[in-house]
Parts: structure tokens; sequence; C-alpha cells
């Protein structure tokens, strides 16, 4: 199956360092437990689409029971597999992620859940409308009559503020740790759909980390017609995982539909 799956690279670049630009915080409980509650049924099973290290998938697992993770990068799954189990957690489980190296465009399996669920910019990594389009439909096949699917991604409106009107800018981001911080050199080129943000971390001993994606970020009525192609009714979106109403401002937005009964 392993030389099957087309890998974009992510994992390569910035496995080893991950943690570092997306610590596991009380943010991360924050995402897990609105999850959870958007769960309509835990016993119908979890599945999310771009899983990585497991940074959600793991807390998810403890609230709500076991959660299955595809991710099309080795190194990520790798640090997954890796990762200390932990104990029961909220909901009285074990945490438990099973990760499967896949292609979020066309996998399949013979379950389906009642959960799907798809954060932090992973449908922003899929750069074309037809590729977008196809994670859409994977979902769809794959929740259960009145499942849900939950999508968080690259905000198009936010990303154009942010360069206001120009191609190129550079940010930096600094962090808690003294020291540390994230550089950002970021390119939208005028007329392109596809955003490309070259990032240097920075640690306090002076040692530093490089790593370039490229992404589709896109509109919330983009996001709702693809879904609406696939079958899904758009049920809510925001601009948080406090589930507060969007905000164009805001650089991901969180949207949530529903599959008929």
């Amino acid at each position: 199956m392993a030389g099957a799956v087309e890998d974009i690279g992510y994992g390569t670049q910035f496995a080893s360092w991950y943690h570092r630009i997306f610590p596991t915080d009380a943010s991360v409980a924050a995402v897990a437990d609105t999850l959870a509650a958007l769960h309509p049924d835990p016993g119908s099973g979890t599945l999310e689409l771009g899983v990585g290290t497991g940074r959600i998938a793991l807390p998810l697992a403890a609230r709500t029971g076991p959660v299955s993770g595809v991710d099309s990068s080795p190194e990520m799954l790798d640090l997954l597999a890796r990762t200390p189990v932990p104990g029961p957690g909220p909901g009285g489980n074990r945490a438990e992620v099973t990760g499967i190296h896949g292609d979020i465009r066309t996998y399949t399996d013979d379950r389906r859940y009642g959960l799907v669920y798809a954060v932090c910019g992973v449908l922003s990594m899929l750069l074309t409308p037809q590729d977008q389009q196809a994670m859409f439909r994977r979902a769809a096949d794959l929740l259960t009559p009145g499942g849900r699917l939950v999508v968080e991604t690259g905000n198009r409106p936010a990303v154009e503020a942010l360069h206001e009107g120009r191609s190129r800018i550079t940010l930096f981001t600094p962090y808690p740790e003294p020291g540390t911080g994230l550089q950002t050199h970021s390119t939208l080129p005028p007329g392109s759909d596809l955003w490309q943000c070259s990032h240097i971390w920075y640690e306090s001993d002076g040692s530093t980390r490089v790593g370039t994606e490229l992404s589709r970020p896109i509109t919330p009525d983009e996001a709702d017609a693809q879904a609406l192609a696939a079958g899904l009714a758009p049920e809510g979106r925001h601009s948080g995982w406090d589930l507060s109403p969007y905000d164009e401002r805001f650089p991901l937005f969180l949207t949530t539909y529903l599959k008929g009964a």
C-alpha cells in the first residue's frame, strides 16, 4: 500500500520539529472537547483525515474511544506509533489511535464512522478544487447515515487581508519559551489560489530549522459547495473551537456537515 500513496513531503520537512510549531497545550484539549461534543455517537467510530502525529486524535480517543487516522506521511505516522499512549482520559477511555498510511482523496475501508474530521488546515494541503472535492466525497462515503463531518481549514479572505494587496510579506510569531519563534515568508501571487509559506524556526540555543509548505485556502461558501456536491448538508460555520460565529478575519474557519439518514 505504501508504494501507492502519493506523499507531498510534509513529514519529510516538518516531522522532527512539528511539535515545536504545534505544541500539545491547552488548545489541544479544547479541540478534543469540541470534537467529542460534536460526535453524534462515539460508539459508531471516529476517523481523522490527516492524523499526523496524533496530536488531536490521542486526546480525542481518551474522550470518545478508539480513533482511526489516515495520513500520507510515513514520518508523521512513525511519530504517532512511537508516542506513549495516555491512560484513561476524561471519558474513562485509554487513548487508542490506529494510524493508516493512505491518501485522504481515495481512502476507503469496510466500516462507516459517526464522526469524520480533518483539522489544522489539512484540506488546504490539497492544491486543486478537484482534490479537495475528492476528500469531501471520501468523507461522505465513510460516514454513517446521520454522521457528521468536521473540517477546519485555511480561510482565504484572512490570507488576502494579511497580505494587504502585496504578493510577498514576512511575519514573525514569538513563542512563549524565551528565544523561540517562527519567521514566515509568505507569498500570494496575484490571480493565484495557492499560498506558499517558507518557515524558519528559531530555537533558544540559536539553531534554526527550515521548511516550506504550499496550500489552497478557500472560503466557507466554497467548502459548503464541495460538501453539497458530495451529498452532505452544511450545518454550521465558525471561527474557532469555541464555536463562535464565522469571522473572515480569522486565519482558519471551522465548518460542520451532516449526512442524511
